[in-house]
């Protein structure tokens, strides 16, 4: 399942299977880790083991995972795709704020192309506060960035159906980032809508987010393939379908090992169907 997979209308191929950095941060995602040399070795054992796809923002920490990733990863191999978001910013008090105005926008791309080391950013997500927003005049930022060479690709991130639409009918589109998982199933008509024109779907909280998933089901499937909950939930999300690539995170090296065997688990027929039944209402 961890087979590669292209972008539409780039050059970008990754592998199914890739890393989310946010938890590389301190605790809510704010401030230096507990251990940098342990955030460090955790990217460095990523991509020694053919992770190519990694997902960051300069507002996670900030600054900090995009620093983290400079530090361990830099030059970065020929290979490596790293995508960004921007649209919000953090309050001193660490909470998140909406930022999408041109100048916030135009300065969030420079601070990931700075701490990141790069020229330019291979895939940039337009994170949107809410399915009300019109995505039109932040998306033209984004736009305009891409045609002065500062960003490759264009991509959204919390976006509806219809903001998803707004912006293919402005731009490229090659990524969507949603919530999205075994219980949290509100994109499915818009997963398939995509895989129909090859863009891919990358889901946050693949794991249930801050409440993790609990299912008797997702259990017994579990034992019965000799692995972990959590590694089912990966797998099902592979088997979903083709367009879907993961960013599972951690800042353990443990854990990592564990979602990087995701893309060699098959489920069986009978036990997808035992997942797929779990949803929420």
């Amino acid at each position: 399942m961890n087979t590669p997979f292209t972008f539409p209308g780039s050059a970008l191929t990754v592998r199914r299977v890739g890393f989310g950095a946010m938890q590389l941060a301190g605790p809510h995602v704010w401030g230096p880790p507990r251990d940098v040399d342990a955030a460090i070795a955790v990217l460095r054992e990523a991509v020694a083991n053919g992770v190519d796809h990694i997902d960051t923002s300069d507002f996670y920490g900030p600054h900090v995972t995009n620093e983290l990733i400079r530090r361990a990863l830099h030059p970065y191999p020929a290979n490596l795709v790293i995508v960004t978001k921007v649209g919000y910013r953090r309050g001193d008090d660490a909470s998140w704020i909406p930022a999408q105005s041109r100048r916030e926008l135009v300065d969030a791309v420079h601070d990931n192309l700075r701490n990141l080391g790069r020229d330019a950013m291979d895939v940039v997500n337009l994170r949107v506060p809410s399915p009300d927003d019109a995505i039109e005049e932040p998306l033209s930022v984004l736009v305009d960035l891409k045609r002065d060479g500062l960003v490759r690709h264009i991509g959204v991130s919390n976006a509806s159906a219809a903001q998803v639409a707004a912006a293919r009918a402005m731009t490229d589109i090659v990524c969507v980032q949603n919530q999205y998982n075994l219980a949290h199933r509100g994109d499915d008509a818009l997963i398939d809508a995509l895989a129909r024109d090859g863009i891919a779907y990358v889901p946050f909280f693949p794991l249930g987010g801050f409440t993790p998933l609990q299912s008797s089901s997702l259990d017994q499937v579990a034992k019965a393939l000799g692995a972990t909950p959590m590694q089912v939930a990966l797998a099902w999300l592979l088997q979903r379908s083709p367009n879907l690539l993961l960013i599972p995170g951690t800042s353990s090296l443990a854990h990592l090992r564990e979602n990087l065997v995701v893309g060699s688990l098959t489920i069986p027929v009978e036990m997808l169907a035992r997942l797929d039944a779990i949803v929420s209402a």
